[in-house]
């Protein structure tokens, strides 16, 4: 008679700490444990257990599973996993990670963690000379892999809904006799598995279609160009309008288009609060220039936001230096809007005169801007 797992409410527990701690205590010891994901349950062994990570391959075929994938805790690990990865690369798990986008890349060789990695674990994680890589987003698993001192190797959920499993019994059920303890966190939070994406060199390319679509990929792949003013409500927007249809204009396109294109704009405040509308003086000397600023609603600089933007544009010295101190790994990436170096007028609490005077400063930094920009980016998709 098969030996079912045990099954743990995460929603019954009283306190999940204690189920998290069971988890790493079991795959410590060597044994399989199901994991959810944002996309489907999963079976996890830890990467360095090579008895356990054989068990997940035994267990992996028989439910038809083509191929297993390293998780890690963070997009920064990647890093230690795959040391050649290229600027697209390294773009593409700031964007795409926490979150259901599993990434393919050349088995890296020379230095590295992905050749000290186990016999058995490589072989799982490694297929066709290629290693799969996954940071997922939901809490309970992200938690488990912060408490553990490696990677866990994960059965993956491609190609299709037959080797999904959207509940813990259901895993149950077709792991028995292996997996030895579950955590049931009820209904996945999305209905399809991971999207799977190749990345080399410039290129990228999806290669089975998930709950991440080539679209929405295409999206978050793209340039992103933020403006950083204090409060996010004059100067930095106006930046941020101005440039969409300057950069719209260069490229022949309608503003609407840009994202599909491969661009993001976006701005942001050092000290601004979160839904504030631009200033009425703003929104009415951009209309003048044909930029809409009435859908306009403040954020501030975020750590994740610094991490997405490729490049990083101050109206004034002390952002940019607030910046680089908090955020120094930030500094190749950040720099004045203006290539003078002089700062770009605060018209906050001013009258219209001045509002127009620093939306004309604006105008004319951001057309040696955009004049600089190469029509068409150095990376591709497919």
């Amino acid at each position: 008679m098969a030996r079912m797992p045990k099954i743990v409410d995460i929603s019954a527990a009283e306190d999940p700490r204690d189920v998290v701690h069971e988890i790493v205590q079991t795959l410590a010891e060597g044994e399989l444990a199901g994991l959810p994901t944002e996309t489907g349950y999963v079976v996890a062994a830890h990467a360095l257990q090579a008895v356990a990570v054989e068990r997940l391959a035994r267990v992996r075929q028989r439910i038809g599973i083509a191929r297993s994938v390293l998780s890690l805790k963070s997009p920064q690990e990647a890093l230690d996993y795959v040391p050649q990865m290229g600027p697209l690369g390294r773009k593409l798990i700031r964007r795409f990670w926490p979150g259901p986008v599993t990434l393919l890349f050349a088995d890296p060789t020379g230095p590295g963690l992905a050749a000290a990695l186990p016999q058995e674990a490589r072989a799982e994680v490694v297929k066709d000379a290629e290693i799969a890589l996954r940071v997922p987003a939901q809490e309970l698993t992200a938690n488990v892999l912060r408490l553990l001192p490696a990677p866990l190797v994960i059965t993956g959920d491609v190609p299709g809904p037959t080797s999904r499993f959207s509940a813990a019994a259901d895993l149950g059920k077709a792991a028995a006799d292996d997996v030895a303890i579950i955590a049931d966190s009820g209904q996945c939070r999305y209905d399809l598995p991971t999207t799977l994406v190749r990345v080399a060199d410039r290129r990228w390319q999806v290669v089975h279609e998930g709950v991440a679509s080539t679209r929405t990929l295409n999206r978050l792949a793209g340039t992103m160009y933020l403006f950083v003013c204090t409060g996010n409500t004059c100067r930095s927007p106006m930046a941020e309008g101005l440039f969409r249809k300057l950069l719209a204009e260069r490229l022949g396109c309608a503003e609407d288009e840009l994202v599909d294109r491969g661009y993001v704009v976006v701005s942001a405040g050092v000290a601004a609060g979160s839904g504030s509308p631009a200033s009425p003086e703003a929104i009415e000397i951009l209309r003048g220039r044909g930029v809409d600023l009435r859908g306009h609603e403040s954020q501030p600089v975020t750590a994740r936001l610094l991490s997405q933007a490729d490049r990083i544009f101050t109206m004034t010295r002390s952002h940019r230096d607030l910046l680089i101190r908090e955020f120094p790994e930030t500094e190749p990436r950040t720099r004045l809007l203006a290539s003078d170096g002089s700062d770009v007028i605060d018209p906050l609490g001013a009258g219209l005169d001045e509002y127009r005077d620093c939306a004309v400063q604006i105008e004319s930094y951001l057309r040696d801007v955009v004049a600089d920009l190469p029509v068409r980016e150095p990376e591709e998709h497919s």
